[in-house]
C-alpha cells in the first residue's frame, strides 16, 4: 500500500526487530510472577474502564499477558507465535510487521471504549498474527501438538467459522474483540482479497466459457458433405473401417465415398 510505503520510508529506522522475541520474553517473565505469587493477573488485562480509574499502566502491560497458565500450552502457544511472527517479519521486514502489531493493539484498546467494563485480552492479536500467517503461507504444514500433521489453511477456516459464529451469536463484548482482531488482518489484506476474488471469477468465468465452447463443437461430422450432429441431430453418422483414421460419414455417403488413405 502506498501510505505504507510512504511510511516506511519515513519511519522504517525506527522499527524494532525481532519484536517477536521481545513479547514471549516478556510474557514469560509474567507468567513466571505469576506462579510466584508476586503479581496478581488481575493487574495485567486491559479495559477502558480500570484505564479511565487511573491505571494506566495496563495500556503497557496487557500485551505481556501470558497465552495460558498451564505451562504446556503456554509453551506451544509461544512457539507457535514466535514460528509465525518471524516468518512474517522476515516476508514483511520489521516496520510492517511492527505496524501490523500495532494497528491490533491500537484496535482492541479503541474497542474496549465501547465496552468499558470488559477485559481486553492479547489473544486476539495473537490470532491476527495466525490468519496473516496462513493467508500468506496457505500450505505451510503444522505438526499439532508436535504430533498430527495439518495444513495451516485448514485451521485457518475453522478460525474463521470460529469468529463468524461469534459475530453471530456472541455477545457485544466478544464480537467487538472480533472486529478487533480482524481490523488489522483487513488493513493489510483487503486488496489481496479482492484481487483474488476477482482473478477467481475470471477463472471461473473462462472455464464457463471453454465449456460452453466445447459443447458447442459438433461429435460427428461427414468428411464428404461436413453435416454434423449440431446442423443435422436426426441424422445418422457412421465410421468407415477402410478410411485411415477416424473418418465419419453421413447415411448418405458412408457406401458413396472414396476410401481416405494417408
Amino acid at each position: 500500500m502506498r501510505i505504507i510505503d510512504r511510511l516506511e520510508k519515513k519511519l522504517g529506522r525506527y522499527a524494532l526487530k525481532n519484536v517477536t522475541l521481545y513479547l514471549i520474553a516478556g510474557q514469560s517473565l509474567v507468567y513466571v510472577l505469576f506462579q510466584m505469587g508476586r503479581l496478581d493477573p488481575g493487574q495485567i488485562f486491559f479495559s477502558a474502564g480500570s484505564l479511565l480509574q487511573g491505571e494506566w499502566w495496563r495500556l503497557f502491560t496487557f500485551p505481556f499477558d501470558p497465552p495460558m497458565q498451564n505451562l504446556l500450552f503456554a509453551f506451544f502457544a509461544w512457539y507457535l507465535f514466535y514460528l509465525m511472527g518471524t516468518a512474517l517479519e522476515e516476508h514483511w521486514g520489521s516496520f510492517r510487521y511492527n505496524l501490523f502489531l500495532l494497528a491490533g493493539y491500537l484496535l482492541t484498546v479503541a474497542i474496549s471504549f465501547l465496552a468499558p467494563a470488559y477485559p481486553m485480552s492479547n489473544a486476539f492479536i495473537g490470532g491476527s498474527v495466525f490468519l496473516a500467517f496462513a493467508f500468506l503461507f496457505p500450505d505451510f504444514q503444522l505438526l499439532l501438538f508436535f504430533v498430527l500433521p495439518v495444513r495451516i489453511k485448514w485451521l485457518a477456516l475453522l478460525t474463521w467459522l470460529g469468529y463468524g459464529y461469534m459475530l453471530l451469536v456472541g455477545g457485544w463484548p466478544s464480537r467487538l474483540m472480533v472486529l478487533a482482531s480482524i481490523g488489522n488482518f483487513l488493513l493489510f489484506f483487503a486488496r489481496d482479497i479482492w484481487v483474488n476474488l476477482k482473478y477467481g471469477r475470471r477463472q471461473v468465468a473462462k472455464k464457463v466459457l471453454s465449456a460452453s465452447r466445447a459443447n458447442e463443437q459438433p461429435f460427428h461430422r461427414c468428411t464428404v458433405c461436413g453435416i454434423t450432429d449440431k446442423t443435422h441431430p436426426d441424422m445418422d453418422f457412421r465410421y468407415c473401417p477402410q478410411c485411415e483414421g477416424q473418418c465419419g460419414y453421413c447415411r448418405d455417403h458412408i457406401f458413396n465415398h472414396e476410401h481416405v488413405r494417408k
